[in-house]
């Protein structure tokens, strides 16, 4: 898994790569990273002890058999004033062995050392007055970088943590720690988030040139739909609605980054669960585990090891599932693998259980004979191309497929769709969402929605779009940074209004340049 990329060349502050694929060149494995964060469980509330007891779960449970390997201690580990050197410390009273011993604990026991740091002046602990201090590495980012090598860290999660600065300015922030890591020669993964605090920003622009990871959205709950397009905090529907549409991003080495996983914490069907491994999977996300591993029942365990969807994630092609079709309940998405197998998702949106058809010539395979193995169940059936199942509310069934011989999807008719979402209707006022969905296999530039909205009901708040007039017949058309839609890919925009939701707007259309 340290398989080295094509060197890059500085150019104007970003590397400019050689390499075919376009990832950072940092020496880190090419596929998605796995293993565990202790943010979602734990908080700040971690010390020594804890880690350790981790890792220890990480290799008795075999999930450090199956890749996870990583163990990375979130916000709150540092002492809350740095040396008189101006170096980082551990806090003494948590880590008493200091950070360097624990690195050398998680590397006895095979696995990789992770830590958290911001580019700005502080964490995001210290920012909301959770924790003393004020101990970011801006300023310090040489130093830090350095300071991370010396005790063997393999993996940095750099969170912005602030309000401030543009899109830019987050860019060749960012850049000063990638550089700097590069510097000390350690391979270390750099997972950044765009996004905490500030405009959501990383759904703006592959930040592949960055960063190996990219948080795509605000941060992740334990519940599959909280009602935000991309605020916090998201429901697993609402972090799929956002990353999906960015698959083009994803290679070796670069990859959109959902947030860590939820799945045995609770507050969530096991069906849910399960989709929510199999999303992440297929969308070639990180699987950071963020569960309590000492108590891990035995369908959480189960999820986390199911070995046919690791295959997938860690597919060397690093590919990204795409939108093969989504008619807001039955979503499709298709991920090409290195063998020439496609691994297929059959996603169920809706409330109730249906049946989610696709066929063999749809997702980029030509051909008669098909296998078909399924990812849960590990049964084996055959088919002539169709692609089906009996798929429950908020469930997924994802084939594995073989056979045939790689071909074109066939094209669809090119041009947007509009399709229209009640998000919450509490009788004076509601939330609404409108997906605007690419038909075509390339990219478009720019698009115009129109829809005509219900006597009584009128906008007081849309974003991801600029609209014009408020009631009745209303025109959204795209930002600045949400008009490139990819091929097959799709934007959403969202709006709270006055009135009633209980009528759904007419004329919903969607048209482009």
């Amino acid at each position: 898994m340290g398989i080295l990329l094509a060197a890059g060349i500085l150019v104007g502050g970003l590397i400019a790569l050689e390499d075919q694929a376009g990832a950072l060149d940092n020496g880190v494995a090419r596929t998605p990273p796995m293993g565990w964060n202790s943010w979602n469980t734990f908080g700040c509330n971690i010390n020594e002890t804890l880690i350790k007891q981790m890792a220890d779960a990480i290799v008795s449970s075999g999930l450090r058999d199956l890749g996870y390997e990583y163990v990375v201690v979130d916000d709150c580990w540092f002492n809350p004033t740095r040396d008189s050197a101006g170096n980082l410390q551990g806090n003494p009273s948590r880590f008493p062995s200091g950070m360097k011993a624990l690195g050398d604990y998680l590397h006895a026991k095979g696995l990789k050392f992770g830590i958290y740091q911001v580019p700005v002046d502080k964490t995001c602990a210290q920012y909301f007055g959770g924790y003393p201090g004020a101990t970011g590495s801006q300023g310090h980012e040489v130093q830090d970088a350095k300071q991370f090598a010396a005790w063997g860290v393999d993996y940095l999660k750099y969170d912005w943590c602030s309000p401030n600065g543009t899109i830019d300015d987050q860019v060749r922030t960012f850049a000063k720690m990638r550089d700097a890591l590069a510097a000390t020669g350690r391979p270390i993964v750099y997972s950044i988030n765009p996004n905490s605090i500030h405009a959501k920003t990383g759904p703006q622009r592959n930040w592949g040139d960055v960063a190996n990871l990219w948080r795509t959205t605000e941060d992740i709950t334990n519940k599959w739909d909280t009602g935000q397009t991309n605020g916090y905090p998201m429901g697993i529907q609402n972090i799929v609605n956002v990353t999906v549409p960015l698959a083009s991003y994803a290679k070796p080495g670069a990859f959109n980054d959902p947030d860590m996983m939820e799945i045995g914490r609770g507050g969530m069907t096991d069906t849910e669960m399960r989709s929510h491994f199999a999303l992440w999977a297929i969308m070639a996300s990180p699987l950071i585990a963020g569960n309590d591993l000492r108590t891990m029942d035995p369908a959480t365990t189960t999820i986390l090891k199911n070995q046919n969807l690791i295959a997938i994630n860690q597919d060397p092609l690093g590919l990204q599932a795409r939108q093969v079709s989504n008619d807001g309940t039955r979503r499709v998405l298709a991920k090409k693998l290195g063998n020439g197998d496609v691994a297929v998702t059959l996603f169920n949106q809706g409330g109730s259980t249906t049946t989610i058809s696709t066929t063999a010539t749809a997702i980029g395979l030509a051909g008669d004979s098909f296998t078909l193995r399924d990812a849960w169940t590990n049964a084996v059936s055959s088919s002539t191309g169709t692609i089906s199942a009996a798929v429950p509310s908020h469930g997924t069934v994802v084939y594995r497929v073989s056979g045939g011989t790689s071909s074109s999807p066939t094209p669809t008719p090119s041009g947007c769709t509009a399709t229209y979402r009640l998000v919450n209707d509490w009788g004076t006022g509601f939330q609404s969402e409108v997906t605007v969905s690419n038909n075509g296999p390339s990219a478009i530039d720019g698009w115009t929605a129109k829809l005509t909205l219900a006597g009584g009901q009128t906008i007081t708040s849309l974003w991801n779009g600029v609209n014009t007039g408020t009631s009745g017949a209303i025109t959204v058309k795209n930002t600045p940074y949400n008009g490139t839609i990819a091929g097959n890919g799709s934007a959403t925009f969202g709006f709270t209004a006055n009135g009633s939701g209980s009528t759904t707007p007419t004329g919903i259309t969607c048209t482009t340049p």
